[in-house]
């Protein structure tokens, strides 16, 4: 299993550049609940970075147990040579502006938020942020090669995954706290027998196929 490392981070460095946020965002295809990114910077000039980074293998979020995502999240927030910053896009915004342009607005605010703007953003995927004033490199599958987008990728996950099981408390009878909002059978059955709920994204399939059904038409609240 390939585990994502610092090369793309020093061929930066070597270049003279100070400063690198790796950027990721979570929740581009479920039906329900928020688009989440994070970006994340590590100070590699830290004295401990070293041996903090060799402890944790860096992977794609979904490769990790829901565990081992909340012990590593654990361990980012206790090291000080860390530091990163999360923002989110509702289900009405998606809805509004469609779920590409939505994480990218996520990201955006995800790097914004950094106390410290980063001087270059490793973003995972195709694309990078639009008239954003900083060197930017788009990779696809970067969160399965890039260490710093690898962790972004962890702790925009484990926050996304804990705020679905809030949902879930309000609205149990979807089963937010197993499927996180994705297209699940037992979540498309409680789809059709209780229609939707406001975390729903009514933009995507099934319910812009369905909105006239009276079911569709109306959230439950």
């Amino acid at each position: 299993m390939k585990i994502a490392d610092f090369t793309e981070e020093r061929k930066l460095i070597k270049r003279g550049v100070r400063s690198i946020a790796g950027l990721d965002e979570v929740g581009r295809g479920p039906l329900a609940g928020p688009v989440v990114a994070c970006a994340l910077v590590f100070d590699f000039k830290h004295k401990n970075f070293a041996d903090f980074s060799a402890q944790i293998q860096w992977r794609d979020s979904k490769l990790h147990t829901p565990k081992r995502r909340v012990e590593i999240l654990a361990r980012l927030r206790d090291f000080t040579g860390v530091s990163f910053a999360v923002a989110i896009v509702a289900p009405r915004q998606i809805d509004q502006l469609n779920i590409l342009v939505a994480s990218w607005l996520a990201m955006r605010r995800a790097v914004e938020k950094l106390k410290n703007q980063p001087e270059f953003l490793l973003i995972d995927g195709r694309y990078t942020l639009e008239n954003y004033p900083c060197n930017q490199k788009a990779l696809v599958r970067g969160d399965q090669s890039v260490a710093s987008i690898a962790a972004a990728s962890i702790v925009a996950k484990v926050l996304r995954d804990q705020m679905m099981e809030k949902y879930h408390r309000r609205w149990p009878q979807y089963g937010f706290d197993r499927h996180k909002g994705y297209g699940t059978r037992q979540h498309l059955l409680a789809i059709k027998k209780y229609g939707p709920c406001p975390i729903h994204r009514l933009s995507f399939a099934p319910f812009r196929h369905n909105l006239k059904s009276p079911r569709y038409s109306k959230r439950i609240t």
